[in-house]
């Protein structure tokens, strides 16, 4: 362990709050068979996680940050992700934003509960895959595993914002009638921010799946809809 990863763990078990160590696991799911299963929690709050990592992503190496990765404490990877994300945004360059986008893509399995996701991947995975082959994401929507299905959806976000909504409206088709309600969540929120850039696109889409997609995915598509057609969609009869 080096100084300065020992540095960032105290200064993170220094913030912990003993209340929010109680309830956290209830809150990411962490008991027997739940998607958190295992995963020991600090109970540090985010601001003060975002704090240390302002204060230390110009200077820790990747080695430390593997180290921080590789944590038991959810409070240490999450504070390690958002170091990398705010070292992703301040590189100018392809090859230093490539090294450290092998470095997240080869820690994808320490990225392994939402907020750990959806904190980093469109950030980094968003940007840097704007105008490059999305196969990626294809790929890991087909893969049977949670985390990468929950990346292949939140990293359209950044793509949404920027009116690019082909492989947003594609993913969340191929993943729409997911078993999860973390993935109908990811999608329902995908779509909604497709709404909020272009109504007509979403509602394009609505009215294909409506009246069959995951009622959890609609609620959170349709959120900020006018009351009257939000209870036209959920009761299935659209107009």
């Amino acid at each position: 362990m080096s100084v300065l990863t020992e540095q960032i763990k105290a200064s993170l078990a220094d913030k912990a709050i003993p209340e929010k160590a109680a309830f956290f696991p209830r809150f990411f799911k962490s008991g027997p068979g739940e998607y958190g299963e295992g995963d020991q929690f600090l109970g540090v709050k985010v601001p003060e996680q975002r704090k240390i990592a302002k204060a230390v992503f110009k200077e820790i190496s990747y080695s430390e940050l593997d180290e921080l990765l590789h944590d038991v404490y959810h409070e240490v990877r999450l504070t390690a992700i958002y170091i990398l994300v705010y070292r992703y945004q301040k590189l100018k360059s392809d090859p230093d934003r490539k090294e450290l986008v092998d470095f997240y893509l080869s820690h994808l399995d320490y990225v392994n509960n939402w907020d750990l996701v959806d904190s980093s991947c469109h950030h980094i995975l968003g940007h840097y895959y704007l105008n490059r082959n999305k196969d990626l994401f294809y790929e890991f929507a087909e893969i049977d595993h949670l985390w990468r299905q929950r990346v292949a959806m939140i990293s359209t976000y950044y793509w949404i914002k920027r009116g690019h909504f082909e492989d947003a409206l594609a993913l969340a088709e191929k993943l729409l009638y997911h078993p999860h309600d973390l993935i109908h969540k990811a999608v329902g929120w995908m779509l909604r921010e497709i709404g909020n850039m272009d109504f007509e696109v979403e509602m394009g889409f609505l009215r294909k799946n409506y009246q069959t997609m995951p009622r959890t995915a609609l609620r959170y598509a349709i959120e900020k809809f006018e009351p009257d057609l939000r209870k036209q969609l959920l009761c299935g009869d659209l107009a």
